[in-house]
């Protein structure tokens, strides 16, 4: 069977889920293809309208709304709207956080649709929706629910309370979220239980159901282009050896560079040693110190590798941890010290003085302290 060159959503949409979680290389034609066969043909065959949710309403000022189905108007994929209205309309309008299908008379003024197909909502905004109905919704479209700055305060609270208002008492919608490989370590995937994502192989589909409920949630790590055999011309420009540029150029997830362990150490230099829980990880963290030499004065580190053993409680332990508790060994924001040894903790990370023992340690660690910088402290 001939592979398509371009994201197909055929075998995921099989599974018949509620949630179908989506990531892979960029340019792959993921947003298109829920745009072009699920938006659009769902309003142009049974007159249901979509809705698409982004961050912050930035994403939709301007000639960003108007860009945002530039997909599926592009010349180079011919009159898609032509093609699907049977020439009716030919173009998509944006106006006040909706779009329409358009075209212009022979006057060359543009005429809208008088309804809109699609619907532009933003996370920072939920509360502005809570009184309007949009009963005729089916297809939400989440697009670049991955990000590798920063996500916000209880996002994944505020995305649930969001789909409720556009959901209401229906069970008519289906969800697509798609993001590009740039963060493995997401809030979402810990929030919805998606415990098997970081095992997961390119091309697999893996399906989660909940107890006795009828809630399934399907997650594909799309295929690559290159992997079915199209090479990507532009990957000429991103072939430097630096794993950053992995997922630009075959969907691996982004990895940055980090420092590893600089010197070698014996279990007599680690004093003290403290733990971070984070996205199911268990890393452990040794403040280093090694005798003063010519060559090195004073040479006083962190190093963090992952724990291969079970974690037990001593008395003078610090866990650092996502989740609350009444141990007062246990925090978890390390960078809102609440104590001298909590600011000594930290001050590592501060000046750059702390080491890893491989990138996807760091890529954890990274993660961590931007969940704990950004985090509510209740």
């Amino acid at each position: 069977m001939k592979k398509e060159r371009y994201y197909s959503n055929k075998r995921i949409k099989e599974v018949g889920a509620k949630y179908n979680i989506i990531f892979g290389e960029r340019s792959n034609g993921k947003t298109y293809c829920i745009q072009a066969d699920e938006i659009l043909k769902n309003y142009i065959e049974k007159g249901e309208q979509g809705a698409i949710i982004r961050r912050f309403e930035e994403d939709y000022r301007g000639a960003k709304g108007q860009e945002t189905f530039t997909g599926v108007t592009s010349s180079s994929n011919g009159n898609k709207i032509s093609e699907m209205t049977n020439g009716m309309w030919t173009g998509i309008k944006y106006y006040s956080a909706r779009w329409y299908l358009c075209k212009k008379d022979e006057d060359g003024k543009i005429i809208t649709d008088d309804t809109p197909f699609c619907y532009a909502f933003c996370l920072t905004g939920v509360i502005h929706y809570k009184s309007t109905s949009y009963n005729n919704i089916t297809t939400i479209l989440f697009d670049e629910f991955l990000t590798r700055e920063y996500y916000l305060a209880d996002e994944f609270v505020k995305f649930t309370d969001l789909l409720s208002t556009i959901i209401r008492d229906r069970d008519n919608v289906t969800i697509w979220m798609l993001g590009n490989t740039v963060n493995k370590y997401c809030p979402y995937f810990e929030e919805m239980g998606l415990s098997r994502v970081k095992d997961m192989k390119q091309g697999q589909i893996d399906v989660y159901e909940y107890g006795n409920s009828k809630l399934r949630v399907a997650v594909e790590w799309a295929e690559s282009t290159e992997s079915k055999g199209f090479k990507k011309k532009s990957n000429i420009y991103f072939a430097f050896d630096n794993p950053k540029l992995d997922m630009i150029k075959t969907g691996s997830w982004e990895m940055a560079m980090y420092p590893h362990l600089p010197y070698k150490y014996k279990e007599s230099d680690i004093k003290y040693t403290y733990f971070i829980l984070f996205s199911g990880d268990v890393l452990q963290c040794e403040i280093i110190k090694l005798k003063k030499t010519e060559s090195n004065p004073t040479c006083i580190f962190t190093y963090i590798h992952r724990k291969t053993t079970s974690l037990k409680f001593k008395p003078n332990d610090i866990v650092f941890q996502e989740s609350y508790s009444p141990d007062k060994r246990i925090r978890r924001r390390i960078t809102a010290p609440i104590d001298n040894i909590g600011v000594f903790l930290y001050s590592f990370y501060k000046q750059d003085k702390v080491f890893y023992q491989s990138n996807e340690i760091g890529e954890i660690v990274r993660n961590y302290l931007i969940w704990s910088s950004t985090t509510k402290i209740v």
